[in-house]
């Protein structure tokens, strides 16, 4: 049987945990200005038909004239920068939860050989088709 005070103490250790979390969240999305590595990584999604590999990659308030994509042997590379909304730089920032700055993400393919046949930028994602040619496991 569980008393009121296991409870209390149960919700304590959890909302200390969620802090914590949230301290290493903060640290890790920390604004570096002035360093060009990268100082975020963007989620992605990935999505694999018989013929084409999709990847979205979330990248809300970067530009497409922000983004690179290079493929390296098996790994897809999107690299660029989120700045700052120019609201930002005339306000108090209250709350910053947003990365910007310098990112990179390395994406490994599986294995085979790809091209890439379709890039858009829409809604804050950034949506990369990669054909797969023939001869490519999968």
């Amino acid at each position: 049987m569980t008393t009121r005070d296991d409870w209390g103490w149960m919700w304590a250790d959890a909302c200390a945990l969620l802090d914590r979390a949230e301290g290493l969240q903060r640290q890790f999305f920390q604004p570096r200005p002035g360093r060009r590595q990268p100082a975020w990584e963007p989620p992605v999604d990935v999505f694999e038909s018989h013929q084409t590999l999709w990847l979205v990659v979330a990248l809300p308030g970067v530009t497409a004239e922000r983004l690179d994509l290079l493929i390296d042997g098996s790994t897809l590379i999107v690299t660029g920068e989120r700045t700052l909304p120019a609201l930002a730089r005339q306000a108090e920032i209250r709350r910053l939860e947003i990365p910007s700055g310098r990112f990179e993400r390395r994406i490994v393919l599986p294995a085979g050989h790809f091209e890439l046949c379709e890039r858009s930028l829409a809604d804050g994602c950034l949506s990369i088709g990669l054909r797969k040619l023939p001869g490519s496991q999968s």
